[in-house]
Parts: structure tokens; C-alpha cells; sequence
């Protein structure tokens, strides 16, 4: 079952309901990251797939890591930073919000907006997903774009061009779809935009099935992961 709502983080129980937002059908995730989340505020979001699902494009070790160590580790980060705070009773994407741009707020932003996206890149993803988009999204993508094709070539450049650490995006501003990418923990959600999906090209993202090879990693999940139903329900 899956519902018709945006990506839109909740206090607390964060996307405990939401998660199912675009994902494959009703696979048990029972699977617990490999480092646990600690008591909080905030609690980490089961993935909407099992471990091995992404297989070949990326690797359960990969997942493992990624979602068991660095995931968690943000959101461990997060829950310390804003204990018996009064931030502490906002939604996730309140925080993220909340303190953008504030230099005594840069660790809770980083920390909170590497939550929001870590979690925005699980839903972005799914088995058997790639390939052309149909529906809403691709008739928007063939507006903006002029077609699938020069889509993928400017989410493609994006997403290789992103010099470090990083993340490309579609994203809605207004009534037009666009490509852009920010660094680090930075996120659309703070520059006016509505983000339908994102891949992460941080290093540990790919770096163990792809080495150096972020241009294969991105071809790949364009090619086999882009959960394209996801970023229509993301359109509102």
C-alpha cells in the first residue's frame, strides 16, 4: 500500500507512515542498522527495501554502511545536539529549516539535514526501478527538459560535476522542474524548492562497488534504481 502524500518528515515517529512513499510492495524490512540508533527525539526510518535489494548496482555492504554506520551516525549526532532543547519539539524538516545559514546552528544542520537527506536518497531508490519515467513526472521532465534524454545528461553532469562531497537533485521550483546540486549537508529544502529526488554522490555512497568511478555509479542507478513513482508523489 502506498500513499499519495508528499515527502513530508513527521516529529518523532520520523516517516514511520511515509516511508512506503514510492517503494516496492510490502517486502518485510526488518533488517536493524549495524551501529543502533540511540533514544531521541528523532528515530531512523526502517529502508523500504531489504538489505540486498539494490543488488548488483549497489552492494549490501554498501547499505550496511551506509545506512548502519553513517545514517545512523548523523541521526545519533542530531539527537544528542538538540537534548532538552526546545528544538527538540520541531519536525525534522523544521530543524533543517530552522537552523540554515546560523553559525551557532551549524552542527544541528548538518547533522539534521544529513538525516532528511539520507533518508530522502533511501525513497529515491528501488529494485527494478530506472529507465524512462512515464505519467505526470515524465510529461513535466519533457517540459523542462525538452525530454528524458536531456534530463539525464543534465542530472548526469550534476551529479559527476559536484566537486566533493554532495548530492544532485530534480527538484520543483514554481511550476518548473529543474537539476541542481548541492555540497555537503546542503539541501534544496533551504533554497525555495520542493525536492522530488535525489542521489548522493558522497564517497561512501558508491566507493565500494564503483572505486573512482562516480560516472558508472550514476549511469547505474539512472539506469536500474530511480524510483520514478516516488518523485510523482513528490510533485504533490
Amino acid at each position: 500500500m502506498t500513499s499519495d502524500r508528499p515527502f513530508h518528515p513527521s516529529r518523532r515517529a520520523f516517516l514511520a507512515g511515509a516511508l512506503a512513499v514510492g517503494a516496492v510492495a510490502a517486502a518485510p524490512r526488518a533488517w536493524l542498522p549495524a551501529a543502533h540508533a540511540e533514544a531521541g527525539p528523532f528515530v531512523l526510518p526502517p529502508l523500504p527495501w531489504e538489505r540486498t535489494a539494490l543488488q548488483p548496482v549497489l552492494g549490501a555492504t554498501t547499505v550496511d554502511i551506509h545506512y548502519g554506520k553513517h545514517h545512523t551516525a548523523y541521526l545519533n549526532n542530531l539527537n544528542d545536539l538538540v537534548k532538552g532543547k526546545p528544538v527538540a519539539q520541531m519536525t525534522l524538516e523544521e530543524v533543517v529549516r530552522a537552523s540554515a545559514g546560523k553559525a551557532d546552528d551549524v552542527a544541528v544542520f548538518n547533522n539534521a539535514a544529513q538525516v532528511w537527506n539520507h533518508t530522502f536518497y533511501w525513497n529515491s531508490m528501488r529494485p527494478k526501478g530506472g529507465g524512462k519515467p512515464t505519467g505526470r513526472i515524465a510529461a513535466q521532465i519533457d517540459a523542462a527538459f525538452g525530454g528524458y534524454d536531456a534530463f539525464r545528461e543534465a542530472f548526469s553532469k550534476a551529479a559527476l560535476t559536484q566537486f566533493g562531497s554532495g548530492w544532485a537533485w530534480l527538484v520543483k521550483k514554481g511550476d518548473k522542474l529543474e537539476v541542481v546540486k548541492t555540497g555537503n549537508a546542503d539541501t534544496p529544502l533551504t533554497q525555495g524548492a520542493t525536492p522530488l529526488l535525489t542521489i548522493d554522490v558522497w564517497e561512501h555512497a558508491y566507493y565500494l562497488d564503483y572505486q573512482n568511478r562516480r560516472k558508472d555509479y550514476i549511469a547505474a542507478w539512472l539506469d536500474s534504481l530511480v524510483n520514478w513513482e516516488f518523485a510523482e508523489k513528490n510533485l504533490g
